[in-house]
């Protein structure tokens, strides 16, 4: 499930070996009222495009395995009809379906809104599918066995399914669109003459499912008007930052010219931490790529700088994935989970448990649950002061479970719920520092960490970066090893970092 690299050579590390642009994008910027206001009315979750086709792709693949079971069951089945072979085709037909109005376009929000142009390719292809079907009927030898009355008869139910299901699909695409519901909320960063004819060219797209939230600009009012095409400039490119993850924005669109080299690099050195789409209009520029480097709101071009990390069916599939193996791990880990509170409570008075503030997805701050290995009043919840080798603070129970890792067990329960990931950069402590300095001031790009979920074990954690960190390389090491698991994420790689966590955590020479 890896992604298509962009065409181009903005990539991470060019981004991040920029050395002129600063890091203050990285903490969060005070928002004016506008800002702040705007964000706070956009802070309700929206529908995918992408996760709306998924779903009316798994939809239909079901209904037509279902209308073309129930026909079997009902005609074919009372004859005595050869049963075997009727449901492996039914399946395959109802798959072979699926794909042919994928490939040809049929899942496209544009289209899903205007059923009555895609009637034409929709018969063609259940025509075509069933035309297959036969034909691989033939070469099998079973054709004859065949019965023409069901198939004629799952020929006209399929295909009247699957045109009341366009019907009503395109009504709640349109009704969706209009109450906002399922858009994409785009900022547009760069204002002035070049952002107006953007905006304008979005804007004149039919069908179109981009909400422009507002401009951001570094530029003053003099050479970037306050207001473009009716939009509000709402800060500087710092305060974007803070703005994206309160309003969720999907999408940034970066309205500059190619030739600005200094200045695009400066801004994606900024803008890179986030969990957005990131384009650069290509609308107005005189430089073109091949037409495979584009992306595209309707005709308006965009390169693709960077994507949103596991987004769209990955998220799907690493949630499935997450509550699948939190489930199995609950349950083998059970027996020692148990013996773990009966000793805690056995050593020390307290509670079993210790809850602590973490940062989680897009710096949200989250409640990690942990068993507690430290004397009640002696808890550090902030983690302003690390614990260090035969720190008087811990326990003799939780000088165990911390080498061990066993105190991480409850995790378990984060990942179930989803404010963790089983697999992802660890999460960190809210005011988690060294030397007095706080990990954002020490790491360039600290907080794209937080692009994805943090999880209960990491890439860096199995290869050695775990427990103390006492000095700036340790940190900087650390968060290396996450950019690297983010921008190359794939289940594999999760299972991979799964299954080879025991075996790594026996190492326990930084664990303490």
């Amino acid at each position: 499930m890896p992604k298509k690299k962009p065409a181009h050579q903005f990539t991470p590390d060019a981004v991040r070996s920029f050395d002129d642009a600063t890091d203050a994008a990285a903490r969060h910027a005070d928002l004016n009222a506008t800002a702040r206001t705007i964000a706070a009315q956009l802070r309700r979750d929206t529908m995918s495009p992408v996760m709306v086709s998924g779903v009316l792709r798994l939809i239909e693949f079901g209904l037509l395995t279902l209308s073309g079971l129930a026909l079997f069951a009902a005609y074919v089945g009372v004859n005595g009809g050869p049963p075997w072979y009727y449901p492996i085709m039914i399946v395959l037909a109802s798959g072979a379906a699926v794909a042919l109005l994928e490939v040809t376009n049929c899942y496209q929000i544009p289209r899903l809104r205007q059923p009555i142009a895609t009637l034409g390719t929709i018969i063609l292809v259940w025509i075509g599918t069933l035309a297959l079907m036969a034909l691989a009927g033939f070469f099998l030898k079973i054709s004859v066995e065949f019965s023409r009355f069901w198939l004629g008869l799952w020929f006209f139910s399929g295909l009247g399914l699957l045109l009341v299901l366009r019907m009503v699909m395109a009504r709640l695409v349109r009704r969706w669109s209009r109450n906002g519901a399922m858009e994409r909320r785009a900022v547009i960063v760069g204002g002035g003459t070049a952002a107006e004819t953007l905006i304008r060219a979005i804007e004149q797209q039919p069908y179109n499912d981009i909400r422009i939230c507002g401009i951001f600009d570094d530029r003053d009012n003099r050479r970037s008007p306050p207001i473009v095409a009716g939009y509000p400039k709402l800060g500087n490119v710092s305060e974007l930052i803070e703005f994206a993850r309160i309003a969720r924005i999907d999408m940034l669109i970066v309205s500059l010219p190619l030739t600005a080299e200094t200045r695009v690099l400066s801004m994606l050195k900024k803008l890179w931490v986030l969990p957005v789409d990131i384009r650069l209009s290509a609308h107005s520029n005189q430089i073109r790529f091949r037409p495979r480097a584009y992306s595209f709101i309707g005709s308006v071009p965009m390169l693709d700088i960077f994507d949103k990390p596991i987004n769209g069916w990955d998220s799907v599939a690493k949630r499935g994935f997450d509550i699948i193996f939190s489930l199995l791990g609950l349950v083998a880990f059970s027996p020692i989970m148990i013996a773990t509170a009966i000793a805690i409570k056995l050593d020390s008075k307290g509670p079993v448990f210790f809850k602590q503030k973490r940062h989680g997805f897009n710096n949200e701050v989250i409640e990690v649950y942990k068993f507690r290995s430290m004397f009640t009043e002696m808890c550090d919840p902030t983690a302003r002061n690390a614990v260090t080798k035969n720190d008087p603070r811990v326990t003799r129970v939780g000088r165990f479970i911390r080498r061990t890792s066993i105190d991480e067990l409850p995790q378990f329960f984060n990942a179930l719920r989803g404010s963790l990931s089983l697999v992802g950069p660890r999460p960190h402590a809210v005011s988690a520092q060294t030397h007095h300095r706080l990990y954002h001031e020490i790491v360039d790009g600290y907080f794209a960490r937080h692009r994805v979920k943090p999880g209960v074990t990491g890439w860096a954690q199995i290869n050695g970066w775990r427990g103390e960190i006492d000095n700036d390389d340790k940190i900087r090491m650390r968060t290396e090893y996450d950019l690297y698991y983010i921008e190359n994420w794939s289940l594999w790689f999760d299972l991979k970092i799964l299954f080879l966590t025991p075996v790594r955590l026996l190492n326990t020479e930084n664990a303490y």
